[in-house]
């Protein structure tokens, strides 16, 4: 029988050595714990690598894969998750012609009879409302921004604006679910944790994938977001985002107890999992042994994630490209910052939340404060990542679940109205990781209401995320309840046209 498509068998060869480390270390835990510093492969070997000619993975790394499936162009990503969905019509996607048509009625030639939510189906009309911002060209290629944002604007050159990603999903939680997890159903592993599983950790002081949560500016009622979009599903726990937090310890319990010295920490942390090795070697518990590695995670990030969130020694130019907001622990500034920390510290995916995007009513206005809490941050974090030579090799994304539709709900002004969800397209863009920079991807029609020309389904943007990290989305597979799983599901191709 083969091995290397049998996870079952991998995971008793894997119980198998470490029955036979434990049975054999004398000094217990701690002498564990130096062993794998010393030669991390003892307890990250992986059995089911296919041989390959390509380098492999960073010396350390936890993942399935011991290579890529090809040669990667980004070693991490940082995605800037816009959650309750931006306005295309109002940022990226300029429709100039529906000045003209103010307050007329959506032709349903346009719809043909596509769903819509229940928040805008009882209405009477679906008016067109014109977008009230001003638009204007920027770079080599002439992108179009919204005047809502200048900063993003000047790096047009940097970023590919993908105006036709789609998606089923119509509702928030299920929609930040399927592009999160690649299924709009709760219980799958999230992109984060896929490359955990696939490539594993390349710093062994941080967790391989971090999640960060921004304050907002505009209307305080939002979206709640579940663990889940960044759990590990299926996958073992040690995959799962780790959430950092704005105020007090960045980790819960991360500080010691007053009158706990460190030295003590590490003497009881070595027994109690000396007792979860022992325990291990009876029940054959996988689960044991994530226990093991998040106890010994935690202990080394009480050194690292202060040091990691200490920013008094960036130079007064950086803290100025990132604006006034970088000093208040947990706005969109802060964490953009922090992400370039973390990616500079090898964190293989990093995953920077903002709510209050969700704008049924008075978008003008909160649309606006929400630009103003985005806009200089993430533009800063591209300038910033491309002056350290890292915009090369890491990929940032920007962008919700689904976007808006061209038709107001509720009251309609030239100055105030509300636009419903919109799953048919919306704008995403992409740097850096092998991204062609300064590209406009994909058309939609006159009322950016379907796509004419080049669609982008979410399953093919994880695919092309993976792609560019040398990973094959067809590939990286988990075996759970009798059938084989991936990011993409069943779906998904690469958008050749999208990379340099």
């Amino acid at each position: 029988m083969n091995i290397q498509n049998n996870p079952l068998l991998i995971e008793q060869a894997k119980l198998a050595n470490r029955r036979q480390f434990f049975g054999s270390a004398a000094t217990g835990i701690g002498g564990m714990a130096l062993a794998s510093l010393l030669n991390p492969e003892l307890f990250d070997g992986n059995l089911n690598a296919q041989e390959s000619t390509l380098p492999p993975i960073q010396p350390g790394a936890a993942g399935i894969l011991q290579q890529q499936h090809f040669p990667a162009k980004a070693k991490r990503i940082i995605y800037l998750f816009m959650s309750g969905a931006p306005s295309q019509l109002d940022m990226f996607d300029y429709k100039p012609g529906l000045v003209d048509l103010f307050d007329k009625d959506l032709p349903d030639s346009v719809r043909n009879g596509q769903r819509i939510t229940t928040m805008t189906s009882g209405q009477s009309r679906l008016a067109v409302a014109p977008s009230k911002f001003n638009f204007s060209q920027h770079g080599q290629n002439g992108t179009w921004f919204s005047e809502l944002l200048p900063h993003m604007a000047s790096v047009a050159d940097d970023i590919a604006v993908i105006k036709t990603v789609n998606t089923e999903a119509i509702n928030h939680d299920p929609a930040i679910t399927y592009i999160t997890t690649g299924s709009q159903i709760p219980g799958r592993p999230s992109l984060g944790a896929w490359l955990s599983y696939g490539l594993g950790s390349a710093n062994r002081d941080l967790p391989c994938f971090v999640v960060l949560h921004s304050t907002w500016s505009a209307k305080r009622d939002a979206q709640a977001l579940y663990q889940r979009l960044w759990g590990s599903g299926f996958l073992s726990t040690q995959h799962a985002g780790v959430a950092l937090r704005s105020q007090g310890d960045p980790v819960l319990y991360l500080s010691n107890p007053a009158g706990m010295q460190r030295q003590t920490r590490r003497r009881m942390l070595d027994a109690l999992q000396q007792l979860n090795a022992e325990r291990r070697t009876v029940v054959g518990d996988p689960q044991i042994d994530d226990r093991i590695a998040q106890y010994e995670m935690a202990y080394r990030m009480q050194m690292s994630i202060p040091e990691l969130t200490d920013i008094s020694k960036e130079t007064k130019n950086v803290l100025d490209l990132y604006g006034d907001d970088v000093a208040k622990p947990g706005t969109f500034a802060a964490n953009c910052l922090l992400a370039r920390r973390l990616a500079e510290r090898n964190v293989r995916f990093v995953q920077v939340f903002i709510r209050g995007w969700d704008q049924h009513g008075n978008l003008p206005t909160d649309l606006t404060s929400m630009c103003k809490d985005v806009d200089q941050g993430a533009a800063a974090l591209i300038k910033d990542l491309k002056q350290r030579d890292m915009l090369k090799d890491t990929l940032v994304v920007w962008g919700g679940e689904f976007g808006r539709t061209v038709y107001c709900q509720g009251g309609l002004t030239k100055k105030n109205y509300g636009r419903d969800h919109h799953p048919r397209n919306y704008c995403v863009w992409v740097a850096g990781g092998g991204i062609q920079g300064g590209i406009t991807y994909g058309q939609t029609d006159d009322f950016s209401y379907n796509v004419t020309e080049n669609p982008v389904h979410i399953h093919d943007l994880n695919a092309t995320l993976l792609h560019q990290l040398g990973i094959d989305h067809k590939k990286l597979t988990y075996r759970f309840q009798g059938r084989d799983f991936r990011l993409t599901d069943i779906h998904g191709k690469v958008v050749h046209d999208l990379l340099a």
